[in-house]
């Protein structure tokens, strides 16, 4: 069977399939005929149907799942960080700083004006290149490190895919997984393998089965993952390096996106060899989210590519937030503050933690703005009682690749409640599970 589907040449072939997309006589997710069977039925070589795949694979109209074979590429939107602009419940799914705690930007404003940047002027503002490279050079292996200004982190990965990969390219990606990389992956058109996040970090058989598969890059948060709030020991950092020993031209991007806020050591999968690989720091976690400024260590060949996508006087990061930086990061009351913001966060989260426990629902504390709960019952229900109660709250499932099982967790921001709304909120967390039918068992804290 073919759908209706006509052609002699590869281009007329794909021109038909994305006029039944776009008529909806194919809709997401839908099955395309097995590239042998499409070639018998419409009588053409068995190349030219993969190649008419091809086009459509790199146009983004479908995927490819291996064995599951080639399908239109679902185009649904990827949950997104933030608050629910629109809603009148109390929300605490929003991966938001607290805004009380990013610091004024007046007084560092009146400082960085009247130097007037023109074309053709350096990417990198100097003072920002001297500050960043001990920021980043520091905690890296390789020597020879070359340095990049992006707007954000998420612009980062982004660059660094498309530099390096093309369409349906397979990219490692943490299970389960930062919202915004699975947005990047999807809006790439590249095919995001799942490795599964455990208690100590990604894991090596995990990551091993994703290397087999093909992986052309490996997405890590080596600290402070989002969601789990787990960051890597050093043992399973080392193990995962002798993994990638063997594979040194596959890009690893590491995402440390909490760096100054983090309460645990910085450990990298990026050995002294490697040969292709990225860090990249953003400041939007303690300097604020509308301070769209990253830099990315890299190797000098990644660095170069990265560059001729940052041409100066188009794509270039404004040298006014540049200096904004600098000026900020040169204050010592900011590094106070910024000291402060992620003791807050830490004793925070480990205080509703420790609520959850004593009612019943055993919570570690991991690093970074949210919790990760887990529940006896599933987090939809639970979520759905919390909305009748006042609350907002994300599900695991959002965040969740397929390998790792993530239909009983909770993911919460409550750095930002104070003891009230915190006690309130914990409560209503207990009552939920148990009209769900979970049973608590509480445990008296020491």
């Amino acid at each position: 069977m073919t759908l209706e589907i006509t052609g002699r040449s590869a281009a007329e072939i794909a021109a038909s399939v994305r006029g039944l997309i776009e008529r909806g006589a194919l809709t997401p997710g839908d099955a395309l005929p097995p590239v042998r069977d499409l070639a018998d039925d419409l009588g053409v070589n068995r190349n030219t149907a993969i190649a008419a795949y091809r086009q459509l694979t790199q146009a983004g109209l479908v995927v490819t799942r291996g064995r599951a074979g080639t399908r239109v590429a679902d185009l649904t939107a990827v949950a997104q960080e933030g608050f629910a602009a629109d809603s009148v419940l109390r929300d605490v799914a929003t991966g938001n700083p607290d805004p009380a705690l990013i610091p004024d930007q007046s007084r560092a404003l009146a400082g960085v004006v009247g130097h007037r940047v023109l074309y053709g002027e350096p990417v990198i503002d100097r003072d920002l290149e001297r500050w960043a490279d001990g920021w980043m050079r520091a905690d890296l292996a390789p020597a020879d490190v070359r340095l990049t200004v992006t707007s954000g982190a998420a612009d980062a990965v982004e660059r660094l895919l498309s530099q390096a990969l093309v369409r349906d390219d397979a990219v490692a990606l943490e299970d389960p997984c930062f919202l915004t990389s699975i947005h990047t992956v999807r809006v790439g058109g590249y095919r995001p393998v799942p490795v599964p996040v455990d208690d100590e970090g990604m894991t090596v058989a995990g990551l091993r089965a994703a290397l087999e598969q093909g992986v052309r890059a490996v997405v890590c948060t080596p600290r402070a993952q989002n969601p789990t709030g787990v960051s890597l020991s050093e043992r399973r950092a080392e193990e995962l390096r002798a993994v990638l020993r063997e594979h040194p031209y596959v890009l690893v991007i590491e995402d440390d996106h909490f760096s100054m806020l983090s309460r645990s050591p910085f450990r990298s999968l990026i050995g002294p060899e490697h040969k292709r690989w990225a860090l990249v720091r953003s400041v939007s976690k303690f300097l604020g989210p509308d301070m769209c400024l990253a830099v990315t260590a890299s190797d000098p060949d990644t660095a170069d590519r990265l560059a001729m996508r940052l041409t100066p006087g188009t794509t270039w990061v404004s040298h006014l937030l540049q200096r904004l930086t600098v000026a900020l990061m040169s204050d010592p009351t900011v590094a106070t503050g910024i000291a402060h913001a992620g003791q807050h966060y830490a004793d925070r989260n480990a205080a509703f933690a420790a609520r959850l426990t004593s009612l019943g629902i055993p919570t570690h504390a991991g690093d970074g703005l949210n919790l990760w709960v887990a529940l006896p019952v599933g987090a939809r229900e639970v979520s759905e009682l919390l909305m009748r109660r006042g609350w907002l709250a994300r599900t695991g499932d959002e965040f969740s690749l397929g390998s790792v099982p993530s239909a009983h967790r909770l993911r919460l921001t409550v750095h930002d409640l104070d003891d009230a709304d915190a006690g309130r909120l914990a409560a209503d967390i207990a009552a939920a599970v148990t009209s769900a039918g979970g049973r608590l068992n509480p445990r008296r804290m020491e």
